[in-house]
């Protein structure tokens, strides 16, 4: 009797699990044969097709920033979590109706992180309405992980300034999609985490971290690690939220460990104000310029 092989778990979700989850017929794709092999969704989500999925995934958004003249990004990290003020003051006023302490204090906590989604909101606002006059090649276009939160509010002050502006967007198994405010044909997709933070760098001139967590950690880790290791140039990376970000990261420690240079500490800026922010980014290339 002809044994079945055994099924070999992956920790690597499957491309088609999430084709599968995103259709609207949820019947599984079926296989043919006789179809061209790039009209053929089966085969091109196989596990032995996932190199060539990295390439679509690295040329896909390529070609369309490129076709729409963006070549300097200033990206904007940050928590997906965060409300505006008016959401935070909605909820905080619905808690103290329902009289639950537990819904109060979180709504309270709402209302003090609404500021950074405020202040995400105008300094994309300011980036944009600077760069409105600049050339192509000259401009900043804000770019940000096109999700909710301080993503959204970053995306909508370039919006409310009428500027172009990008979201890399990422399937995860929560739903998630990109937010109104990203301009039409620059809201894109991905399914590999490494692409994604690839393309955010591949244009990137400056980014500004807002409060967030392991995701923000993640890519802000990500960054200072290539520009540490020579991998990427020296580009600002500021820290939106001083409180925030130095109760959280005691980097002095890594210092005192002999982990990192004392110099690698001058690559990050610590703001808490929009004007700091984009200051901080104009000054940096302006020494550049004349250094």
């Amino acid at each position: 009797m002809k044994s079945t092989p055994p099924q070999i778990s992956q920790t690597l979700t499957h491309t088609i699990d999430e084709i599968d989850a995103e259709a609207l017929n949820p019947k599984a794709l079926q296989p043919q044969s006789y179809r061209l092999a790039f009209d053929d969704p089966e085969f091109l989500t196989r596990k032995e097709t996932r190199g060539i999925r990295f390439q679509l995934e690295l040329l896909k958004p390529e070609l369309e920033q490129e076709a729409r003249g963006i070549h300097q990004t200033v990206v904007v990290y940050g928590s997906a979590r965060i409300v505006d003020a008016e959401a935070a003051a909605t909820m905080l006023k619905d808690a103290i109706e329902l009289g639950e302490e537990q819904a109060i204090a979180m709504a309270e906590r709402a209302v003090r992180n609404a500021v950074y989604y405020e202040k995400a909101r105008a300094f994309a606002n300011m980036v944009a309405r600077d760069c409105e006059s600049e050339s192509e090649e000259k401009r900043f276009v804000i770019c940000t992980g096109g999700g909710p939160g301080i993503m959204e509010a970053a995306n909508r002050g370039a919006y409310e300034a009428g500027a172009l502006n990008v979201g890399l967007n990422i399937t995860l198994p929560h739903e998630q999609s990109g937010n109104r405010y990203i301009t039409p044909g620059l809201s894109f997709k991905f399914h590999y985490f490494a692409l994604r933070k690839m393309h955010f760098l591949i244009r990137a001139k400056a980014l500004v971290v807002f409060p967030g967590g392991f995701g923000t950690l993640d890519e802000l880790f990500e960054v200072l690690t290539l520009v540490q290791t020579g991998k990427a140039k020296r580009l600002p990376i500021v820290l939106f939220g001083s409180d925030y970000w130095k109760r959280i990261l005691n980097l002095d420690v890594l210092v005192e460990e002999g982990m990192i240079s004392a110099l690698d500490l001058e690559l990050i800026n610590y703001c808490d104000e929009p004007q700091q922010a984009w200051d901080a980014i104009r000054s940096f290339y302006q020494t550049e310029k004349t250094a």
